[in-house]
């Protein structure tokens, strides 16, 4: 799937606040998700950062209240307003949010925003003090009643000097939040997807655990792959060092059991399941209460079976949910194709994604893979090295293909 911002107009409109120079970097961010990008200063805003800064970054000529009074200012604001996706005023200052809020349109994004037949989304910046005046909550609250999304603001250092809730929100999660967005009418809309990230942990004792190597980004590439798709996505996840994308749902989990039960509970009502997660085949037999020493004689660990997640999944779909897709993945080190086919056949899966650990920029901690597809059918394909999120791509769009055909 697309990056749902490509090919999106987007009109940034920046107002006066410090945090104006955030907008810089949100412009050129949207430009590199392949956004058209037009840009509004408000005079206040021009003390801060320049048009100049934003025709560099976006390729396009940034307006401001002097192509309003100019001789086609009677309709810029109105082409503007009527060619756009998406209206963003980001920084967007408590001044501004009053005009929004009671309908005054003395300058150009103020007369804009009261043009636009599109959304409205507005991040905040401000000092504490100020957002969280009476007049400025009464103002956002009337905004957010006639549809307009607000993103943030946070809670941090401000221009004052001060700490508290006031600070733009950063331009990555401003763009999570629109991609989440603008993908809501993907073609997988309405539809529950249940994606499995992580390598599970086992604990030995409070301290050690018994795990792998998965870092846990081909499964939060799927989940923004199926989020992308306008998709309900439930995140199962192990422990990661991994931002959650925007709109999924996370199940944190530590232990296959744990994943398991979690599987096993949301699939009654999902429609696809892709088990990218490396789940520990073995855990310990015991489990130390207490942290074991260093000087302990410790010559082994007994170790137990985990539950087979996939195999248990296979004996309860005909009851459970028998239209439920099931897409699982291997990581082996040899006989790729014939222990991935095996393991498919085995589990009944629709799909199953194999990889060579052994491949270079593959597998375990990349931001690469290098996969074969293997079909149902007896059909597979051969990908090249890719980024996950490519990969993650491809699957998401045999999902699409199979729900539609």
């Amino acid at each position: 799937m697309p990056n749902p911002i490509n090919q999106k107009n987007i009109l940034l409109a920046v107002t006066g606040s410090i945090a104006a120079y955030k907008a810089a970097e949100l412009a050129s961010r949207l430009h590199q998700a392949g956004a058209v990008v037009d840009v509004l200063l408000t005079q206040s805003a021009e003390k801060f950062v320049s048009p100049l800064t934003f025709q560099s970054v976006t390729g396009h000529k940034c307006f401001t209240d002097a192509d309003l009074w100019g001789g086609e200012g009677h309709v810029v604001h109105v082409h503007l307003g009527h060619t756009t996706d998406l209206l963003l005023i980001a920084p967007a200052s408590a001044n501004t949010i009053a005009k929004l809020a009671h309908g005054i349109a003395d300058n150009l994004v103020s007369i804009t925003a009261l043009a636009v037949t599109c959304p409205i989304f507005i991040a905040p910046a401000m000092d504490a003090g100020m957002y969280s005046h009476a007049a400025t909550q009464a103002n956002i609250k009337i905004l957010q009643e006639r549809g307009v999304i607000v993103i943030g603001p946070e809670v941090g250092h401000l221009a004052s000097g001060l700490e508290g809730l006031g600070r733009m929100t950063e331009p990555v999660e401003i763009i999570h939040q629109i991609r989440w967005r603008f993908a809501q009418h993907g073609p997988l809309k309405g539809k529950k997807v249940i994606v499995t990230a992580g390598g599970t942990q086992e604990p030995i004792d409070p301290v050690r655990v018994l795990s792998n190597r998965s870092s846990g980004k081909q499964g939060f590439a799927l989940a923004q792959a199926a989020l992308d798709a306008g998709a309900q996505v439930v995140l199962i996840s192990a422990p990661t060092a991994l931002t959650l994308p925007t709109g999924a749902q996370l199940i944190s989990i530590q232990t296959a059991e744990e994943m398991k039960s979690a599987v096993l509970d949301q699939i009654k009502d999902a429609t696809a399941l892709l088990m990218a997660a490396a789940v520990a085949d073995f855990r310990p037999r015991k489990k130390s209460v207490e942290k074991i020493k260093k000087g302990t004689q410790l010559s082994s660990i007994e170790l137990d079976p985990t539950s087979d997640i996939l195999m248990e999944v296979a004996k309860l779909k005909p009851k459970l949910n028998p239209n439920l897709r099931v897409i699982g993945f291997a990581a082996e080190s040899e006989n790729l194709i014939k222990n991935a086919r095996k393991k498919m056949e085995e589990k009944h899966l629709d799909l199953i994604v194999a990889n060579d650990i052994t491949s270079p920029h593959a597998g375990f901690g990349t931001d690469t893979n290098q996969v074969i597809l293997l079909f149902a059918n007896g059909k597979h394909k051969e990908l090249p090295l890719l980024p996950k999120s490519d990969i993650a791509d491809k699957v998401i769009e045999i999902l699409i293909g199979w729900l539609s055909g």
